[in-house]
């Protein structure tokens, strides 16, 4: 069973930094072969990309209007993903979710929701003006 936790959602002004983790430990996978990614989901929109880093490190891939201010990282040895949040503003306020991908060491970077298989509970992170 896979389970995957986030944590490190909160309050915040705008312009503040945020960062977020989620915990793969307890999940029955191998997380060091499979790519991980972040979504997220505002009140009455649908879930969309953020972030997300191949099996091996090697690649990331960022929503547009994220670049440049979010970072995402992966510590194999821990079985943590990280989701690093600067210069926030009140349209990154959401909930946040961690994903594992479906396929084993897949060659790119995945983006669509359709590619991961595994969600976390989700993180509320909410930035005000």
């Amino acid at each position: 069973q896979v389970q995957l936790v986030e944590s490190g959602g909160g309050l915040v002004q705008a312009g503040d930094s945020l960062t977020l983790s989620c915990d793969a430990s307890g999940a029955a996978f191998p997380f060091s072969q499979f790519a991980m990614g972040w979504f997220r989901q505002a009140l009455g929109r649908e879930r969309e990309f953020v972030a997300a880093t191949k099996w091996n490190d090697e690649a990331t891939r960022y929503e547009d209007s994220v670049k440049g201010r979010f970072t995402i990282s992966r510590d194999n040895a821990k079985n943590t993903v990280y989701l690093q949040m600067n210069s926030l503003n009140v349209e990154d306020t959401a909930v946040y979710y961690c994903a594992k991908d479906r396929q084993r060491r897949r060659s790119y970077v995945p983006t669509r929701t359709a590619d991961f298989n595994s969600w976390g509970q989700g993180t509320q992170v909410t930035v005000s003006s």
